[in-house]
């Protein structure tokens, strides 16, 4: 059964003796998902895929296994991976190992009919056939009683800024969006931003720009059980940010994540490694700017994030089963750590900095040191 998750508590504002002993009282419950479409990697531009195909009872049996490294979560794309058909298996996996379908999206960015865009298409019939797929995502979020259903905009967007006439753009996502949003009231999305890849300019490149999308998109809707939520202070728009597409943007992270709970509106974290720029790598956790990635997870533990974090990886050359255990042992290590770290010492660095130039830098200098012994 569906359930609007309530966001709402990501906006509180603490003074800094509640901030203190929420940091003092509060650890991060490291509830893991992982996407099912990267249990057998298909290849890429440059390469044919190194790992053999496998089918969905497959891949949810490796599901299964992955509940021992802490997994409760499994993602699929709608309706390649998870449908009508099959989501008694997805059911099945819940009851026998614990592990529930937590986010579906469509995959509509995939099918030939959207290679100049799916729901900004400028063909009225091709945006209605994006629609149709997102209007039956929602509806299996519903069925599957997931939490939210994942949406990126990967080939929405522009090849090349002369000529690009954005107010038409926007409005047709936007606005066929909505539409879907009002036939299926009261289910929540998670929206994926990402400056670019498989277009060159994605149409939501930032965290920024997926804030006013959200709101633009809750302008328009019209359903009454959705104006109620949102009159109670409900987001419909909320957000799934990866780490990955958010560092591509050179965006900085506990920044980026924390513009959306100040909003109240993050239902879900992607987590992975990313270079800053470059291509969507989708590397282990930890592997490329660690203390990043526990900035992150200190700035969620301030405001009390209770959400899943969706290891997103593309484990090509590594067993998926081995891959999650790595990224599942990494997230745990960073959590530990950042609990033991010296909150009120932290937070002294912030509220007078007069008095302590120098100090957080040494706080992390010797909290590395202690990992180290």
């Amino acid at each position: 059964m569906y359930t609007l998750t309530d966001l709402r508590y990501q906006s509180k504002r603490r003074s800094p003796e509640e901030l203190l002993q929420q940091l003092q009282s509060f650890s991060l419950e490291l509830k893991l998902s992982v996407g099912i479409w990267y249990f057998a990697p298909g290849g890429g531009r440059f390469h044919e895929r190194y790992t053999p195909e496998l089918s969905i009872p497959e891949r949810l049996e490796l599901a299964a296994e992955m509940a021992k490294y802490g997994v409760q979560g499994i993602e699929a794309h709608f309706p390649s991976e998870v449908n009508e058909e099959n989501l008694h298996l997805y059911k099945k996996l819940e009851q026998e190992a614990g592990v529930r379908l937590v986010g579906l999206g469509p995959n509509s960015f995939w099918l030939k009919e959207s290679e100049f865009g799916s729901l900004s298409n400028p063909e009225r019939k091709i945006r209605e056939a994006a629609q149709k797929a997102v209007i039956g995502a929602l509806k299996m979020v519903k069925e599957a009683g997931a939490t939210h259903m994942g949406l990126w905009a990967g080939i929405d967007g522009f090849t090349y800024p002369l000529g690009t006439v954005f107010y038409e753009m926007w409005d047709w996502f936007e606005g066929a969006l909505a539409e879907c949003l009002d036939e299926v009231p009261g289910v929540r999305i998670g929206l994926e931003t990402k400056p670019y890849e498989p277009i060159p300019n994605n149409i939501y490149r930032t965290t920024g720009d997926g804030l006013i999308m959200a709101k633009d998109v809750e302008a328009r809707l019209k359903n009454p059980t959705n104006r109620e939520l949102l009159e109670q202070g409900h987001c419909l728009v909320g957000f799934q940010p990866e780490i990955g597409h958010i560092l591509m943007g050179y965006e900085v992270l506990p920044y980026a994540y924390l513009r959306i709970t100040r909003e109240a509106r993050l239902q879900h974290v992607h987590v992975n490694s990313q270079p800053l720029g470059n291509y969507d790598q989708d590397l282990n956790v930890g592997v490329v700017s660690w203390q990043d990635t526990e900035a992150l997870l200190y700035a969620l533990k301030m405001v009390g994030y209770n959400g899943y974090f969706g290891i997103d990886i593309n484990p090509e050359r590594l067993p998926v089963l081995e891959a999650v255990k790595i990224n599942a042992r990494a997230l745990q290590i960073m959590n530990e750590r950042i609990d033991s770290l010296p909150h009120e010492r932290i937070l002294d660095c912030f509220y007078h900095p007069e008095k302590n130039r120098g100090s957080l830098e040494m706080i992390l200098a010797e909290s590395y040191a202690r990992t180290a012994h």
